[in-house]
């Protein structure tokens, strides 16, 4: 159990449950018995956590979100409640991927993934550093972009209909809203199909 210590709260494959047994003749065996004993958490097939009780650390939803499907970044109502940019708590982890939409379930949760064009992907992604991960986030601007390009049905056609959504809807935090970069913004309308509606925060924020 020790030598999995090394691996914190980081999702492991089986190259890294080799390097931790390697005199094992029947790593699948190994593996079975961890995880019957819940000193290793299966986050898909082949990849897996370290119980937070045996690491006593705290996992990070966001870290598993980026080893779960990637390359993919942390988004929508999930960043911003990360930022503390809405008050509602978030029951799901949302990501952005260049690749096709999928959906994972394990016992931490949903893991929904959202597909988007590659030059839009790109554009205002944060890296959040610790002491022994990191993980890839939307910036709050990039989050809020995504919040209303990827929410169905959504449409803000006016300022105002924009407006009544960050301060009902989603109960923004609107004195850290006017301090967003518009250039962001810019940026994103540039490749979103809700061109009119990124435009409306660029008016607002003016």
């Amino acid at each position: 159990m020790n030598s999995l210590l090394k691996f914190g709260i980081i999702p492991i494959d089986y190259a890294s449950l080799e390097s931790a047994f390697p005199a094992l003749r029947s790593l699948h065996d190994k593996v079975s018995d961890l995880e019957r004993q819940e000193i290793i958490i299966r986050l898909k097939r082949g990849l897996y956590v370290v119980s937070p009780t045996i690491s006593k650390k705290e996992i990070s939803m966001e870290l598993i979100a980026n080893h779960l499907y990637g390359p993919s970044y942390v988004s929508m109502e999930t960043a911003l409640r990360y930022y503390g940019l809405i008050p509602e708590r978030v029951y799901h982890t949302t990501s952005i991927t260049f690749k096709r939409a999928r959906v994972f379930e394990n016992k931490f949760g949903r893991f929904n993934y959202i597909s988007c064009q590659k030059p839009y992907f790109s554009l205002g992604i944060n890296q959040i550093v610790h002491a022994e991960y990191a993980f890839l986030i939307a910036t709050p601007e990039k989050a809020l972009c995504d919040q209303i390009i990827f929410t169905p049905k959504l449409q803000l056609r006016s300022v105002r209909a924009l407006q009544l959504y960050l301060e009902e809807d989603l109960r923004f935090d609107m004195d850290e809203f006017y301090k967003m970069d518009i250039a962001v913004f810019q940026e994103c309308a540039a490749f979103s199909k809700k061109r009119t509606e990124i435009n409306n925060i660029i008016k607002l924020l003016r």
